[in-house]
């Protein structure tokens, strides 16, 4: 990879207006604009032992993979980020070993995989079956690259780390999750410690690993807004997108390299 060309230190990206007014929560920003495009970037600058970095900030135009792989894709072609960032809300889960994951908790996967993608069948040919109808899954995942792994640990083990953080798999799909028997039958058979749910973080980190060098290491910090089951609110939304920014700022503030 050629580290010598990178433009700007880290590119933040977000999709809903709750997570887009967490992130201008914490910087100056100014609007940035280019011919024939229609996306607004912000701009800003943030201190890093005594050095001025760079800052920008997408907010995707609608949820989903599709519109998250096209935003990630111009903003990497443009501004040439060193890391992209998104931040924002997740579903979170009720297993026992994360029996204490509460609203706000952050997840930063070190593994997202698309838990939507397969062939729905009859039910006699597959193992997953929801009544009259069975689905074969045809999951793909994209792994966080290895070398930031050791700063994402450090960041959640930190005594500074305002946030509690869960660092596992993270299941990405095309639709928001709002059922209990999806989690058992299609989340939880493919990968078992799956720790959270959203709706782009897949594309997010593909793009990423699949740029032009020189290509941005891709890092997902969603917090827990909700749970994937049929009490599904929006009553802890800001609280979960605040957090998310914050221990984003904590990293590329205090943890990640930038040299």
């Amino acid at each position: 990879m050629n580290k010598n060309n990178y433009q700007t230190d880290v590119a933040l990206m977000s999709v809903t207006t709750t997570e887009f007014r967490a992130v201008t929560h914490f910087h100056e920003w100014k609007a940035k604009t280019f011919t024939g495009d229609d996306q607004i970037y912000d701009v800003a600058e943030f201190e890093r032992d005594g050095v001025k970095r760079s800052l920008v900030h997408a907010k995707i135009g609608e949820m989903g993979m599709t519109a998250a792989a096209a935003t990630a894709t111009k903003l990497i072609f443009l501004f040439r980020p060193r890391y992209l960032i998104m931040v924002g809300i997740a579903a979170g889960v009720v297993k026992e070993e994360l029996e204490d994951q509460r609203y706000g908790d952050v997840i930063v996967p070190d593994v997202i995989w698309n838990y939507s993608a397969g062939k729905f069948v009859s039910p006699e040919l597959a193992d997953i079956r929801y009544g009259n109808m069975g689905f074969l899954p045809r999951s793909t995942a994209e792994q966080i690259p290895e070398e930031i792994l050791p700063y994402l640990k450090k960041a959640a083990a930190s005594d500074q780390n305002p946030c509690h953080v869960y660092i596992g798999p993270m299941a990405c799909g095309s639709t928001v999750v709002a059922n209990r028997e999806l989690l058992e039958k299609q989340i939880y058979t493919q990968y078992q410690h799956t720790a959270g749910l959203d709706m782009e973080s897949y594309a997010i980190v593909y793009a990423a690993n699949h740029a032009n060098d020189p290509r941005p290491t891709p890092i997902i910090v969603k917090s827990v807004c909700d749970f994937a089951d049929s009490e599904k609110s929006d009553d802890y939304q800001r609280f979960a997108a605040y957090s998310s920014c914050e221990f984003a700022k904590f990293l590329y503030e205090q943890i990640l390299p930038m040299d």
